[in-house]
């Protein structure tokens, strides 16, 4: 009799979270995992302690034995955890600067302890001082269709360092606070051959992968503080000690993570954009940053709902957290995310704009479509960083997103690809790694920017219009799904046959596989122009044939050649533009393959100046000032000189002004 009571409270539980529609007008997501959570926040302790009562679906064919979940705040908790040993920024001499998380009880459905069959596991390290997946087997193996239920009181220390969450003074930003499921992923799922767990350890460079989830969240925090969550607010309420505290009540829908922050020095601002209520946390001292901030992210809202799919939440915050929680700025968490500006920030630096359109964007790539970044950090970081550069000049300049001052402009694009050119280990390995497997401190230029290169270049190959069309599609096959890296080049390879036949091959994945999957140079160059007088040895003729000792008119006819090379490995479709003495101009196309390719006209015209991709489509080119050669009739000093200074000005320019 007691266990179907208690099995009637957890179908009970399970289906008022799922059912309850108090954000979106219908699931986006399966839904496969819930939490209801009643938190509360220790100032003096530095601590948030709570109960959660949340449930996991197996929505596969498998008999699952156990269920996995992320602690990720013991990644805090000494300096042998995965992520201190692999990062010296993070490791402490001062143990209250440690951060934990605690189990006081766990127990399933029935009241059973759980914590008996619990162990903790270091599936990518074997590290045995890490404790940030906590393996639990189940007392009953969970069939196909069946809920897990489990009911935890924790506590949780943060850490006085903050890495992304933690403490500074009164200042808090609480994320990965919570025992949270990993995704359990059958056979067929993104790249699994059998069903197990994807549940990995807290690395310096990895970020997260979750199931879509509905949260009900209860937070008690003193009164005097304001409190920003990845939740719509429905109710604010004292408590038994209202004269300190109070009580806050949020809901969350398909979202993949909940966060909060929470400070005395917030004021907050609000502004609309079509259905979605904006609110800004900022530090009272820097109001004068807020129009920019709304307005930022305000581009970003309709740039992705035109050019990707809609926002589907009718709300969204974002924090510009003080200079004691900066450790907290430029992280995501769906329907929250976190900023950063200063005070006085000059408007021709577009900085804390750039920041706020990157971090919204991952409410797309880490939110709607939930790739795992663990895995694949490309497939949100550089994706991301892609649409975040063509918002960035589209809204404040082509040549000047990032930049905007009357002597300096430049755009945000070319930041990255500054990154990218300049960066030694570029070759050292390619974008088909995990996260924390990139070598020689090369996962943040090759996550974010190469891969954002990768794109920018596919983009001046198939066309900006086709492009937008394969993120529509990406975003319409794949909203609230898990994709993969094989999913997003399956969705390019069916937009561009569909827009663009046989024109580019069978399929794209020649281009996926030379440039975000291998690990060559992408360079041409203009090696060379000749232009020979075809009638030189016609002189004498020529004076014999005066009339009246007057000279001849005499028209040279010239044998012009354009010699390029491929220096590169890379081998992509390029444009060749020659340009004539007499003002003509011809645009070639070459399929980039050869090591070499000459262009070769006669006639009475010679070839003045050569450039490889005028428009500057290949942008993963490693050498622009390569790309153009002028002809030189100066001796040779002087033209080692010129070509000298050309390349100067060539280099100066593709710097400022691309």
């Amino acid at each position: 009799m007691r266990k179907l009571a208690v099995l009637s409270v957890g179908l009970l539980f399970y289906l008022q979270l799922i059912s309850a529609q108090m954000v979106l007008d219908k699931p986006y997501s399966d839904r496969i995992t819930g939490y209801k959570i009643d938190a509360k926040l220790n100032t003096v302790g530095k601590t948030v302690t709570g109960t959660i009562d949340a449930f996991w679906v197996n929505k596969s064919t498998d008999v699952v034995p156990d269920i996995q979940l992320h602690m990720y705040m013991n990644a805090f908790k000494s300096n042998k955890t995965t992520l201190r040993s692999e990062s010296a920024s993070l490791r402490t001499s001062d143990s209250s600067d440690n951060g934990w998380i605690e189990i006081r009880s766990f127990t399933d459905k029935n009241g059973l302890d759980l914590m008996q069959g619990a162990q903790y596991i270091s599936p990518d390290d074997g590290n045995t001082d890490d404790s940030t997946v906590l393996k639990i087997s189940l007392p009953h193996a969970a069939g196909p269709g069946d809920t897990v239920f489990i009911k935890v009181n924790f506590e949780t220390k943060l850490p006085g360092r903050i890495r992304r969450t933690g403490y500074t003074d009164d200042f808090y930003f609480v994320g990965q606070w919570f025992p949270k499921f990993g995704v359990y992923e059958p056979a067929g799922m993104r790249y699994a051959t059998k069903g197990s767990w994807n549940c990995h350890q807290f690395h310096e460079n990895s970020e997260f992968y979750s199931n879509h989830s509905v949260y009900d969240v209860r937070i008690t925090v003193p009164k005097e503080y304001v409190v920003g969550t990845g939740g719509m607010l429905m109710s604010e309420a004292g408590t038994e000690n209202s004269e300190k505290d109070k009580t806050l009540t949020y809901r969350a829908e398909d979202i993949v993570d909940f966060a909060w922050t929470a400070w005395p020095g917030y004021a907050v601002f609000t502004d609309q954009w079509e259905h979605v209520k904006i609110t800004l946390l900022i530090p009272k001292d820097r109001t004068n940053q807020v129009g920019r901030q709304f307005t930022a992210v305000k581009h970003a809202l309709e740039y992705f709902t035109k050019n990707v799919g809609p926002y589907p939440w009718p709300y969204l915050t974002f924090v510009d957290p003080p200079a004691k929680g900066s450790g907290s700025g430029g992280m995501e968490y769906t329907t929250l995310f976190t900023s950063e500006s200063v005070y006085k920030m000059p408007m021709s630096v577009h900085i804390p704009e750039m920041v706020t359109v990157h971090e919204f964007g991952h409410a797309y790539f880490m939110g709607i479509l939930a790739s795992n970044e663990f895995e694949e950090p490309w497939l949100d970081e550089g994706v991301n960083s892609f649409l975040e550069e063509r918002i960035m000049d589209h809204y404040y300049g082509e040549n000047s997103g990032m930049l905007d001052f009357p002597f300096l402009k430049v755009s945000d694009k070319t930041v990255a690809r500054i990154s990218y050119v300049h960066m030694d280990g570029r070759q050292v390995t390619s974008n088909n790694e995990y996260s924390w497997n990139y070598p020689h401190n090369t996962y943040g230029t090759m996550s974010y920017n190469k891969a954002a290169l990768c794109l920018n270049t596919m983009m001046g190959i198939i066309g900006e219009e086709t492009t937008n069309e394969v993120f529509r599609e990406y975003y319409k096959q794949w909203a609230f799904k898990h994709p993969s890296g094989k999913d997003f080049v399956k969705v390019v390879n069916e937009v561009v046959k569909r827009e663009h036949g046989d024109k580019f091959g069978p399929d794209m994945n020649w281009f996926f596989d030379q440039t975000l999957y291998g690990t060559g140079l992408c360079d041409y160059k203009v090696s060379g122009i000749k232009n020979t007088d075809l009638h030189l040895d016609d002189d004498k003729q020529v004076k014999n044939d005066s009339v009246d000792n007057k000279p001849s008119l005499r028209i040279h006819t010239y044998n012009s050649v354009a010699e390029l090379e491929r220096i590169g490995e890379v081998m992509l479709p390029i444009d060749v533009l020659v340009h004539f003495d007499n003002g003509d101009e011809v645009l070639e196309s070459w399929n980039g393959k050869s090591r070499y390719k000459d262009f070769e006209y006669t006639g009475n015209r010679k070839i003045d100046w050569v450039k490889i991709d005028p428009e500057y489509k290949i942008r993963m080119d490693v050498n622009f000032i390569n790309n153009s050669l002028a002809e030189v009739r100066n001796n040779v000093p002087v033209r080692r000189f010129t070509n000298k200074f050309t390349s100067f000005m060539q280099f100066f320019i593709s710097i400022v002004t691309l």
